[in-house]
């Protein structure tokens, strides 16, 4: 399957609503809550084998819905990732890397085909909620801002501790941040006069971005966590108010953490691709702030986990639960010291691989608890989220509905996943990767003549400085780069095309 747009025509009557409408703006129409972690690892759960971080809710969702297991983030960063999900396009189409080396922003356009705005426009309540980090049509996000019935975030990195210190979140009684943005969606969710203050305290400057839910129309909520984000809590945890956990949980499990064999002496790259030294100072560890590292980002996947709890319990205590859509995600992984590296941006399967859910009250029995192990991709959300409530998918998303997936179809699917990083501020050498069920191939390119440029079409005549082969399935950590063994000759170069022919297909 190529990665052009394939028009499914909506499966919602037949798996997901059977007996209702196709399409009717009434409030018999599902509900729909999408929730984007931030570097939230594929192996930060107990479902994905984590042997200290307790999710039960997670655990729970994924049992009651469809867990995809080879879910990749084509962009491993933060901004474009998201922009990735806006526009349910490659950055090589959309072109909107970091908006300081970009310049780009989500036009107009394309915000107009979001899935909320898809929504909103057919006659859905629209909230979206907590980080935001990549630029809507102008600098000013005014078509979020204008359009989007709840708009409430903070751009960029939250920094969220206290909530207090920012103007926009400083009517929240809550302080610390996955808390403060249940808050704030309960706010927009229940109805009567309990939440008065949230509204009557808001910053002059985001009241009128501030309509609560109405409840004769469906909803749609998009919730951006800015956790576990390498393991920033902030402070959280500091204050009596705060929830316990943030700073005493897993405290006797903390030497428990596994560090990865070698580390920070296992660079697996050569040094005219990375070196340890270029990387920013908060991807360096010693051991003991690695452990620190990963004994925060198990607590802050606590606090998410509990996040998912309470939200599932506050749809059954307000008679939602029945008719609500959830979809959980990450947007990246991050390295923890695998390969000799920390952070995100770079292609490996930490990096690239994140935690996919697909919830429906309306799933048949037998689909429920599902794994899919198909390679899918975060561009396939919006489509996912427009077919399941009846809404025809825009003729510009190059992601693709999982309907037929989860009804178990036979369907021509992608048989592999081409992944990038553009990102050019930093240390970071610009890559290009195709991932298929059982190899990986990545390749880099000189960091001489390209820092802080964007540079989607590259360099001319520039050819790659550095390529590794994997074999997944004999070698999952990616340790054992293949490309220099003649025995794999033929497979190296099947995947140098491949990788050409999708940087091709994925521009038009």
């Amino acid at each position: 399957m190529t990665y052009m747009k394939k028009i499914f025509r909506p499966l919602f009557v037949s798996l997901f609503l059977a007996g209702a409408s196709a399409f009717a703006a009434s409030s018999d129409q599902p509900n729909v809550i999408f929730i984007l972690s931030d570097d939230q690892r594929f192996d930060s759960m107990g479902l994905t084998g984590n042997m200290i971080t307790e999710t039960p809710h997670l655990d729970r969702l994924a049992q009651d819905g469809v867990f995809f297991s080879k879910a990749y983030v084509t962009s491993p960063i933060c901004g474009p990732s998201r922009a990735n999900i806006f526009t349910s396009q490659w950055e090589r189409k959309n072109r909107i890397g970091f908006t300081n080396v970009s310049k780009n922003f989500v036009s107009q356009e394309a915000f107009d085909n979001s899935f909320l705005m898809q929504m909103k426009q057919a006659g859905y309540s629209t909230a979206f909620i907590g980080k935001h980090h990549t630029t809507i049509a102008d600098r000013r996000n005014t078509p979020l801002n204008q359009e989007i019935d709840f708009c409430y975030y903070g751009k960029g990195h939250l920094g969220f501790y206290p909530a207090k210190k920012h103007k926009q979140f400083r009517n929240l009684k809550a302080q610390s941040q996955t808390e403060g943005l249940f808050e704030a969606f309960q706010a927009y969710l229940v109805a009567g006069n309990d939440y008065d203050y949230f509204y009557e305290n808001a910053d002059v400057s985001i009241k009128d971005q501030l309509q609560p839910r109405d409840p004769k129309k469906p909803f749609c909520a998009w919730i951006n966590l800015n956790l576990p984000h390498q393991s920033s809590l902030g402070g959280m945890g500091t204050r009596p108010e705060d929830p316990e956990f943030y700073s005493t949980l897993y405290e006797d499990r903390k030497d428990e953490f596994v560090i990865p064999e070698g580390y920070p002496n296992n660079l697996t790259l050569p040094s005219n691709v990375i070196t340890s030294e270029e990387q920013p100072k908060y991807y360096r560890f010693t051991e003991a702030s690695l452990k620190r590292a990963n004994l925060a980002t198990a607590r802050a996947v606590y606090g998410i986990d509990q996040f998912v709890g309470n939200l599932r319990s506050m749809l059954q205590e307000l008679n939602l639960a029945e008719n609500t859509i959830i979809v959980f995600f990450s947007d990246n992984g991050l390295l923890y010291g695998e390969h000799g590296l920390g952070g995100k941006t770079m292609l490996y399967e930490e990096s690239v691989r994140s935690p996919l859910i697909v919830y429906s009250p309306f799933l048949e029995e037998s689909k429920r608890g599902l794994r899919c192990t198909d390679l899918v991709v975060g561009q396939d959300i919006p489509a996912t989220l427009l077919d399941i409530v009846g809404i025809d998918i825009p003729i510009t998303y190059q992601g693709v509905s999982l309907v037929p997936l989860i009804e178990g179809r036979e369907v021509d699917w992608r048989q592999d996943v081409f992944l990038e990083n553009l990102f050019t501020d930093q240390g970071y050498a610009r890559q290009e990767s195709v991932r298929n069920e059982r190899y990986k191939y990545i390749r880099y390119y000189s960091k001489e003549a390209d820092r802080n440029q964007y540079l989607p079409d590259g360099i001319a005549g520039e050819t790659p400085i550095y390529e590794e082969l994997f074999d997944l399935e004999a070698d999952p950590k990616e340790l054992r780069n293949l490309a220099s063994n003649p025995e794999f000759v033929s497979i190296l170069q099947a995947h140098r095309l491949r990788c050409d022919e999708l940087v091709t297909e994925l521009k038009r």
